[in-house]
């Protein structure tokens, strides 16, 4: 059995290590202003760079949600490696969500597209074409092929990547994270249909954003 835990993403480990030593040393010397400055910023930096684990559904024929947030499109879209159009899921990251990124199938990643771009409102409609962004194509245990692409946002500055191409990754598994305000969109394949709807809060590698066909 497997203890419950939460975790923090590596990538947080200078920054956090970084404000702590500050926030000590100003309160050492009495500098109770910019201590509390800093510890606000500290205790930000652990909100956010937190990683959680997540209980991964291990039912057959579906897609979970590679990010936490709020679903806030659902709509038809050019798929941005193969060119076809299909029914895209944009999952929205605020400053307080968890920004680690799990994998929504199981498979082998055959595909990383990256674009450099501008920092526009993840949002926006605009930042699907104009912002940093990296996609990602996986194909599953099945031989269907999955893209899902990271965009950096408002406030984000990096894509941070964890796997590589041709890397197996696990339904669930972490394969990277964007620091600060993002967005994941998700490409559906033509058998599978989504299961949330606009305005719906979701959970990355827990919660289930599509199914497939029946027929």
């Amino acid at each position: 059995m497997n203890k419950p835990s939460v975790g923090l993403a590596p990538e947080g480990a200078p920054i956090i290590g970084l404000l702590t030593v500050l926030t000590l040393f100003t309160a050492v010397l009495g500098w109770w202003p910019v201590t509390l400055v800093a510890f606000v910023l500290l205790w930000f930096s652990v909100h956010f760079f937190r990683d959680p684990e997540r209980v991964v559904p291990q039912d057959r024929g579906i897609g979970v949600s590679p990010a936490d947030g709020k679903v806030v499109r659902i709509e038809s879209r050019v798929d941005p490696i193969d060119g076809e159009t299909k029914t895209c899921i944009s999952v929205f990251m605020n400053v307080f969500s968890v920004h680690v990124n799990r994998a929504p199938v199981h498979g082998t990643v055959t595909g990383i597209r990256y674009w450099p771009g501008k920092f526009l409102n993840a949002a926006w409609d605009k930042a699907s074409t104009d912002n940093e962004r990296c996609a990602w194509q996986m194909k599953d245990e099945n031989g269907t092929e999955w893209t899902f692409v990271q965009i950096a946002g408002l406030i984000a500055r990096r894509i941070v990547p964890h796997a590589e191409q041709g890397d197996e990754l696990k339904r669930g598994q972490r394969f990277g994270m964007i620091r600060f305000g993002s967005r994941v969109d998700v490409y559906l394949p033509a058998d599978y249909n989504p299961v949330v709807t606009i305005g719906e809060q979701v959970f990355a590698g827990q919660t289930v954003l599509a199914k497939k066909n029946d027929d």
